[in-house]
């Protein structure tokens, strides 16, 4: 399976490659920016399956970027906000029901919370299948039921 892709904004050098290096471990491709334009530019090259960005930044903002790349996917790709700056429940709010933040964490943030956050919004539709057991197997299944209950039936 190719690693899940991500993409991580922040204008700060210092934020940006403390967030690379979080999410390090996990194997994600990392695709870094330093201005919403070039986020955006990224996202529409690089299609990654999750974005994480700072509200803050130049050229393009990221609650702006944040409505481009939710509409444009309908949804399908979880932008996570980390900010600094706008602290409140207000804009967490305003993130998650007017922009369509999948997320919304205020720095300091608690980077457990953060990671198990991403992880959840990662988490792939096959991993979910893999537990289930196949069409073939139910329908032998409820067939044997069928068939136990039909004899028990004409036994009585």
């Amino acid at each position: 399976m190719a690693a899940k892709k991500i993409l991580i904004v922040d204008f700060n050098p210092q934020n940006l490659e403390a967030m690379v290096q979080l999410f390090k471990p996990f194997k994600f491709q990392i695709i870094k920016a330093t201005d919403g334009q070039e986020a955006y530019d990224k996202f529409k090259e690089e299609k990654p399956d999750l974005v994480i960005l700072e509200a803050i930044l130049p050229k393009l903002h990221g609650f702006e970027l944040t409505e481009r790349i939710t509409h444009e996917t309908k949804g399908q790709i979880p932008v996570v906000i980390v900010t600094g700056v706008y602290r409140g429940p207000q804009y967490r709010h305003e993130a998650l029901a007017s922009f369509g933040a999948a997320d919304y964490f205020e720095k300091p943030f608690d980077k457990e919370k953060l990671i198990n956050s991403v992880l959840n919004l990662l988490k792939e539709e096959a991993e979910i299948w893999v537990d289930l057991p196949s069409p073939e197997s139910v329908t032998d299944f409820l067939s044997g039921k069928l068939e136990s209950s039909n004899k028990a039936a004409k036994t009585r």
